[in-house]
């Protein structure tokens, strides 16, 4: 199952594999999201919490939106995903099952679930927020991947629930429960599905979940297993896959599985949780623990394919930035939101705290942010100040769960149920 390194071939062949790799991305993550619609993955069409559709409203409040269905459910912490007329969304029932549930998108009336047995528990302070489902699924070309907490992967068929085919990571690769189960949301391209599990980063057939390779071994068990989730990306020309595991950032090339470029990443207890975030050709990340990171990466430099442009003490937690006009917005491990000059590293400002998580969805110069308390606040990206547009309360319990949009459509997922929004 493990990559075999090879050169990095001809010109022209690789030239070749950048316009197969982008095309493919196209139909799945386009980074910007500006021309995608759905919701039908990690953070939206692009993985990058960019929305499509009418422009959002100048102000927020509890009068501007319209609830239009409620479900109740068992806890998650997995985000909704729209595709077509469907929301999917998963569950843990009596700690012992995993559910999938598919439901109407115009009266949360539902059509089908499937479900498994999924039951664990997670270790020290992660305990006290529960021990239930965690990744996002992902659809695709009619088909749900979904990762279930015990290292399997799991294939519906997104119109029935039927299951096509199981992948038990632990039984397919000898490795180790994750201790922290799979969170890693999957991501396909192609004719592939990618995800960090079986204490390494994957590769599936997508049609028949056979394992192609795996790489990126971390040994999994306490120490290893991802928290991140794979982004894909070109850099310095070359397409590729990023990859944040435990206490590393690398680049790995979508088809032979080769690790193009590789550069640790600090973080107390291997608290490696967001999404890595590409702006202008250059890598952001920010880790618990260990601070704030940009880098430059361009694998023709054969000495040093990936270069540190600056480091900053301010620690992100588990809520992904948003770039938006060369400044990250991050939600930080002291519940503090910040601005983040991506140019010069330095904080154009941070406010005081808010909750202890935050997902946030981006149109324009507006971002969308749900607190885990349930409260939902419009802000302008601007680095002169926090500029608060307005804010309404959209769950009356925690809302771990990253927030969907889709046009003037939300969906918020907290932890006893969903519940369906629509901007006035």
């Amino acid at each position: 199952m493990h990559a075999r390194r090879t050169g990095r071939g001809s010109g022209a062949a690789r030239t070749a594999a950048l316009l197969v790799f982008l095309s493919a991305v196209a139909t799945t993550a386009v980074p910007g999201g500006a021309a995608a619609e759905g919701w039908a993955q990690w953070r939206g069409a692009g993985r990058d919490g960019f929305v499509a559709g009418a422009d959002w409203p100048d102000g927020l409040a509890a009068d501007r939106l319209q609830k239009r269905w409620r479900i109740e459910l068992g806890p998650s912490y997995s985000g909704p995903v729209v595709a077509g007329d469907t929301v999917f969304v998963t569950e843990t029932r009596d700690k012992q099952t995993e559910h999938v549930r598919a439901l109407d998108k115009s009266t949360g009336q539902e059509r089908w679930q499937a479900s498994w047995e999924g039951s664990m528990k997670v270790p020290f302070f992660a305990a006290s927020n529960g021990s239930w489902i965690r990744s996002t699924p992902c659809v695709d070309e009619g088909r749900v991947y979904v990762a279930g907490m015990r290292d399997v992967l799991v294939c519906l068929d997104a119109a029935t629930g039927r299951e096509i085919w199981r992948t038990d990571f632990m039984q397919a690769l000898e490795s180790p429960l994750p201790s922290f189960g799979f969170v890693s949301s999957p991501l396909v391209i192609g004719t592939h599905v990618y995800v960090q599990a079986g204490s390494g980063f994957v590769k599936l057939d997508k049609a028949t979940g056979r394992i192609v390779w795996r790489v990126l071994e971390d040994g999994g068990g306490m120490s290893g297993s991802a928290f991140s989730s794979p982004f894909p990306a070109t850099l310095g020309g070359v397409p590729q896959i990023l990859v944040q595991t435990r206490d590393a950032l690398a680049g790995v090339d979508a088809d032979k599985g080769t690790v193009l470029w590789k550069t640790p990443v600090e973080a107390f207890r291997g608290m490696n949780i967001v999404t890595p975030t590409v702006s202008d050709g250059r890598v952001f990340t920010t880790s618990y623990g260990g601070g704030s990171f940009l880098f430059t990466v361009d694998p023709a430099r054969a000495e040093k394919p990936v270069e540190q442009v600056w480091r900053n003490k301010v620690q992100g937690y588990m809520s992904t930035p948003i770039v938006v006009g060369g400044h990250a917005y991050v939600h930080l491990r002291n519940q503090r939101f910040a601005c983040l000059d991506l140019a010069t590293g330095k904080e154009a400002w941070i406010t005081t705290p808010f909750g202890r998580y935050w997902s946030m969805v981006a149109q324009g110069d507006r971002i969308l942010a749900l607190d885990e308390t349930g409260d939902l606040r419009l802000i302008r990206a601007t680095s002169e100040r926090y500029t608060l547009l307005g804010e309404a309360k959209v769950a009356e319990q925690e809302s771990w769960a990253h927030l969907a949009v889709i046009g003037n459509e939300l969906y918020v997922r907290d932890l006893e149920g969903i519940t369906a929004w629509r901007w006035k």
